[in-house]
């Protein structure tokens, strides 16, 4: 049995420099992520406790942040990502927030300073998951509530295994995704679980070119730290899109699946204290 991935390589100043320079454009092709903003939102809303202070990681443009307020105006909400021109679209759109420029894997903020934090889209592009939840846990105050939504490990996975087959015998340096397992064993006992589970999102575009540009405009782009310099050959390109569409084009084009997962979790008693 093989042991589930606990941390990839990531580039930690190209993910902050991808998604800053894309953040105007964000919204408009976003699509997926407005979709996972929704069903997480709806989430929250089965849950009977009463939220007071807490914190979203990883705001973007404000798309999860504004949806929360709009189903719970009531509680004080800080905003933060690690993205500087991301935390300035945010403060747009959600203008009586704080917010600060925030890293996941070292939030600024003192022990036991929420009692709910929330998150979508984001902890995939951090390398250490066990360490990202330690900090969760140690700015939750007892049984606060943890919610988030992250990309999976079948992400893309059409678009990552045409690029292998695209790439024959040679070494392939894609970015990696959680796997379920992983995320379950990196909250270890700081956490009560209360949901876990996974959805799938399939997104339609005419062709592999245009499924990339989509991306590019998001900011999710390949942040791997193990990445070859430069852009890969023609040849290799052309290869991979007729991998695409051989094995998974349609009359109405090609898919993108995204795995989305969800959680929603208790701080446990004994979990991280500041």
């Amino acid at each position: 049995m093989s042991v589930p991935q606990m941390s990839a390589a990531i580039d930690k100043l190209q993910v902050r420099q991808h998604f800053s320079s894309h953040a105007a454009e964000y919204n408009r092709y976003a699509r997926i992520q407005q979709r996972v903003v929704e069903r997480l939102v709806a989430l929250l809303g089965q849950q009977p406790r009463q939220l007071t202070s807490g914190l979203e990681v990883g705001t973007g443009t404000g798309l999860l942040g504004s949806r929360f307020r709009q189903s719970f105006p009531d509680p004080q909400l800080i905003i933060s990502d690690l993205a500087h021109g991301m935390s300035c679209q945010s403060r747009k759109v959600l203008p009586d927030c704080p917010v600060c420029d925030a890293d996941a894997a070292a939030l600024p903020f003192a022990g036991s300073s929420f009692d709910y934090l929330i998150s979508s889209s984001v902890y995939q592009w951090v390398e250490n998951l066990p360490a990202a939840f330690g900090e969760v846990a140690r700015v939750l105050q007892p049984d606060g509530l943890f919610a988030l939504a992250l990309f999976g490990e079948r992400t893309l996975y059409e678009l990552r295994s045409s690029h292998r087959q695209a790439l024959s015998d040679r070494p392939s340096h894609e970015q990696s995704f959680p796997s379920i397992g992983s995320v379950a064993q990196a909250l270890a006992d700081d956490f009560i679980v209360e949901q876990l589970f996974s959805e799938d999102e399939i997104e339609w575009h005419a062709d592999v070119p245009q499924l990339l540009r989509s991306l590019k405009r998001i900011g999710a782009q390949n942040s791997s730290r193990n990445r070859p310099a430069g852009l890969a050959s023609r040849r290799t390109m052309q290869a991979m899109f007729d991998c695409y569409r051989t094995a998974f084009g349609e009359p109405r084009g090609i898919p993108a699946t995204y795995q989305v997962i969800y959680l929603l979790c208790r701080k446990g008693n004994s979990g991280a204290a500041g």
